[in-house]
């Protein structure tokens, strides 16, 4: 995970990791200022303490979610320890319902989307794309385009640490024995994947969160489109000249989708579809329509599992039709892949959630408006948290930021949409796509390959942030 100084995380954490809309009112109860109470400064060492040990799980090999978990419950039982020992029973109870609330919408918004991907995984879809890109034959540098272009297209859709991975397979299978390309591709990738995330509500889970909170509507996040293609072309263009302009070896391997892969595909647009217009239509919660998309999985699923017995009927007694049939021999199971969910990033995710509501409900969320919002000013805050974002998930500093729900205009809620999704491109520990690269193209693609090319996408960055400024400036 990404290394973050303690001094750094004390000094811009200590008030950025705060805030939940409880603090605003919205749970009731009698909340009270204990920003210099013993449990408020417990609280944050509790948290501070939990982030750290996220951040080694690259050393330490234990996953993310344990320690924010942990801490979590720590944190509240604290919290409501004094709030008991002071006679109020009942705020730290609500509050804490108000956070699994917000929880639980985007957990299972994630989940459905999730279960999709997978879904399209094991019918084979990516592999088939890749297989196809190997047996074209192109040149290094048009790979290093293609793959890139392809990363910032379909990370809008499927994550970006799925589009990253996939994207990063096709590289190494053409770039096998030149370290080079595949680390500049490599590169191009994470900058591209994190690019395409920003600009649509499904593409990073800081972009849901705004988008379910109801502050940007969805079109407005294509607003940000030409800053995000800005932010991936501009360092592109400049690693362009560095690629080797050579041609590898073309290969020959083939892969066909399995039965139902188009159909899946057509099912997980008619899920967002669906999820969009009972958001803008009826005004219910996206995550309804993404659960009722699953229905559509469920019921598809089952075709294809009571179909399962004819067709490996078929495949038994016909050679050909076997090929034809391929990857039937195990019927389609929705659960197995709802089971083969990424877990770890969920309970994640419920961690930093409720770690972030219990220091807002101690009374950060004031102290870190007035500094980020009131003295430094909506541009400059927005674009230093994007920056911070290289070193920091971006999922508390988002959280942190709506939970706090600074008065700013559609601009700088996009500004900050911008920033807080290509930020992590900085560095390589800066978003999920670029560690599993790191570990994934093991030697040839480094944190340090990765930060020789730094000042490039710093430039990418501004370049995106100015290109905003000036094209919804009608926004602002």
């Amino acid at each position: 995970m990404k290394l973050l100084p303690c001094t750094l995380l004390m000094s811009l954490g200590y008030g950025l990791f705060s805030g939940v809309a409880v603090a605003s009112g919205d749970v009731g109860g009698s909340i009270q200022d204990y920003t210099t109470h013993w449990v408020g400064y417990a609280a944050l060492i509790i948290f501070v303490i939990a982030y750290l040990v996220v951040m080694g799980e690259e050393f330490t090999h234990l996953r993310k979610s344990k320690p924010v978990v942990l801490a979590a419950g720590l944190m509240w039982a604290l919290i409501a320890w004094v709030y008991v020992g002071q006679g109020d029973v009942h705020a730290a109870e609500v509050a804490v319902r108000h956070n699994i609330m917000e929880f639980a919408e985007l957990m299972l918004f994630l989940l459905v989307a999730m279960t999709y991907i997978n879904a399209m995984d094991e019918r084979l879809v990516f592999d088939a794309l890749r297989s196809w890109l190997i047996g074209k034959g192109y040149g290094f540098r048009k790979l290093f385009w293609l793959t890139g272009l392809l990363a910032f297209f379909i990370s809008p859709v499927a994550d970006n640490l799925t589009t990253a991975l996939l994207m990063c397979a096709v590289v190494l299978a053409v770039g096998v024995g030149n370290k080079r390309f595949v680390s500049l591709a490599c590169i191009n990738i994470v900058v591209a994947a994190n690019a395409g995330g920003a600009f649509s509500p499904f593409g990073d889970i800081t972009t849901l969160m705004v988008w379910q909170k109801g502050l940007l509507d969805f079109w407005a996040f294509f607003l940000l489109f030409i800053p995000s293609a800005v932010n991936f072309a501009v360092p592109a263009l400049i690693m362009h000249f560095a690629v080797p302009n050579e041609k590898p070896t073309a290969a020959n391997e083939s892969v066909e989708m399995k039965r139902g892969a188009l159909t899946i595909i057509g099912l997980f647009a008619a899920t967002i579809v669906t999820a969009v217009s009972f958001h803008n239509f009826l005004h219910l919660p996206p995550m309804l329509g993404m659960m009722t998309g699953l229905a559509y999985l469920k019921f598809y699923g089952y075709y294809l599992k009571r179909s399962h017995a004819r067709i490996s009927r078929m495949v038994e007694t016909n050679e050909q039709q076997a090929a034809a049939q391929i990857g039937d021999i195990e019927a389609f199971d929705v659960f197995r892949h709802i089971a083969r969910a990424e877990w770890d990033t969920l309970m994640f995710f419920y961690g930093v959630v409720l770690c972030v509501g219990g220091l807002g409900f101690l009374g950060y969320l004031a102290l870190s408006s007035h500094f980020l919002y009131g003295e430094m000013g909506p541009t400059f805050a927005n674009v230093m948290i994007g920056t911070l974002s290289a070193i920091v998930d971006n999922i508390p500093i988002m959280f942190a930021v709506l939970s706090m729900n600074p008065t700013m205009p559609d601009g700088q809620w996009l500004l900050i949409t911008l920033t807080a999704g290509v930020g992590g491109s900085l560095l390589s520990i800066g978003s999920a796509a670029g560690v599993a690269l790191m570990g994934q193209a093991k030697g040839q693609y480094t944190f340090f390959s990765h930060l020789k090319w730094t000042p490039a996408i710093a430039l990418g960055y501004a370049a995106s942030i100015l290109c905003h400024l000036w094209l919804n400036a009608g926004h602002f």
